[in-house]
């Protein structure tokens, strides 16, 4: 879960494009290329209300977690690049329990070469094709665990018109957290599997545009080949009066299912306000699914789109994704306050409704998270401390569950 998020089209552009160099020779452009990298190691504890009976995702334990992140990507040769990422994860101390709950996210020892893609960049057009990671509403792979999402296919960037980002993209492939998460008989690091039941892949189109001072309009649609069509789009104005920040936001989503897939086609809406003040930030927020039928998708998430980054619903929670059920309603209240340049403290409260089925117990539930982060400076820049806690309450036909997740990375 994303706690404080850039602007779209700054992920985007710069997830998908980057600057130009100029190597005279192949040589050169491997040679002057940049390496980044990453050690981490995570602390999560869950307990999802369940004894630890043996099934898969279910039971009260904790686990370690430490893992390096390598990257290089080569400098420019005639406008062209070549990037590549390595990641990698290992749980030493894992006992059973700890194995069977968190070997569909966090349990897989080993390494995986989630980046290996040539870029090419012409004028405002930049096209990468390979694995990569991708971050977009509708397509995006989540980095809130060990391994971060990625996926293989192609995508491009253009940038010519003023204020406007379009990007389209096809991707065949994608790769999890884990190897549990596409093979329920076997752990370890994920592989690339195909996106889709059919394995036919999936084609999406974004456009954004910032004409207008202050407001993003954002649309997208994405389609699982013989499968589902999701439509998003969005509207998001900031503005300032003063010392104070403000912010107005709309989202709406349709999901069309094949008829092959037996779903109810669906879709949800979301209203969000907030405020700011001298390092005090507060967001209110509503969501409502229609009550025709779920608004997740088939493909590779349960959230709105393909990619678990695809969580883009208004009300979600910090550490749980939102919720996509026919019907439910949720409302969300968001705090947080920056201490400094480096500390950051916030709370998040959200209630979500349910429907009932006449004789039936409620399910409804609310959640509760804290999160802080800490950015060093000085001898020890780049290194960062994250804590997040989340406790569900729920009514008496679900039950109730926590999570603490501790993180600390450094980038060089």
């Amino acid at each position: 879960m994303k706690l404080a998020k850039l602007s779209l089209a700054a992920i985007v552009v710069a997830g998908l494009t980057s600057g130009s160099f100029a190597a005279d020779t192949l040589a050169d452009a491997f040679k002057n290329g940049k390496v980044s990298g990453e050690l981490r190691a995570y602390y999560f504890d869950r307990d999802t209300g369940d004894a630890n009976t043996g099934t898969a995702k279910k039971g009260n334990a904790s686990i370690f977690n430490t893992g390096v992140v390598l990257g290089y990507v080569s400098d420019s040769l005639y406008g062209f690049k070549f990037g590549a990422t390595m990641q990698s994860n290992f749980a030493p101390f894992a006992d059973k329990d700890a194995k069977n709950l968190f070997k569909g996210d966090e349990y897989g020892s080993g390494a995986v070469l989630s980046e290996a893609y040539l870029q090419y960049t012409i004028g405002q057009t930049t096209a990468k094709i390979g694995r990569q990671f991708i971050s977009t509403p509708l397509v995006a792979g989540s980095g809130s665990r060990m391994i971060k999402q990625s996926f293989e296919g192609a995508t491009i960037v253009n940038t010519d018109l003023p204020q406007t980002t379009l990007v389209a993209g096809y991707v065949d492939k994608y790769q999890n957290r884990t190897l549990t998460q596409t093979s329920s008989s076997e752990t370890g690091v994920p592989e690339f599997a195909q996106v889709g039941q059919k394995g036919d892949g999936a084609y999406t189109l974004l456009a954004i545009n910032k004409s207008i001072p202050g407001l993003t309009v954002t649309g997208q649609w994405a389609e699982v080949t013989d499968e589902e069509d999701v439509y998003y789009a969005e509207l998001a104005y900031a503005g300032k009066a003063g010392d104070f920040a403000y912010g107005f936001s709309g989202q709406y989503d349709v999901i069309n299912f094949d008829n092959a897939m037996s779903r109810e086609d669906s879709g949800f809406y979301g209203l969000k306000a907030s405020i700011g003040f001298s390092g005090l930030n507060t967001y209110v927020a509503y969501t409502k699914v229609d009550k025709d039928g779920n608004a997740d998708t088939i493909a590779t998430s349960g959230n709105a789109g393909v990619g678990s980054g695809s969580d883009i619903i208004y009300t979600a929670n910090v550490i749980g994704s939102g919720n996509y059920s026919a019907d439910a309603k949720a409302y969300a209240i968001d705090s947080n306050y920056a201490i400094n340049a480096q500390a950051k403290i916030g709370a998040r409260y959200v209630s979500v409704d349910l429907p009932q089925a006449a004789g039936a117990k409620s399910k409804d539930y609310n959640t509760l998270d804290f999160y802080a982060s800490y950015a060093f400076e000085g001898a020890l820049k780049g290194f960062v401390l994250e804590a997040q806690y989340e406790d569900l309450s729920a009514d008496s036909g679900a039950k109730d569950t926590n999570e603490f997740r501790f993180k600390a990375a450094y980038k060089f």
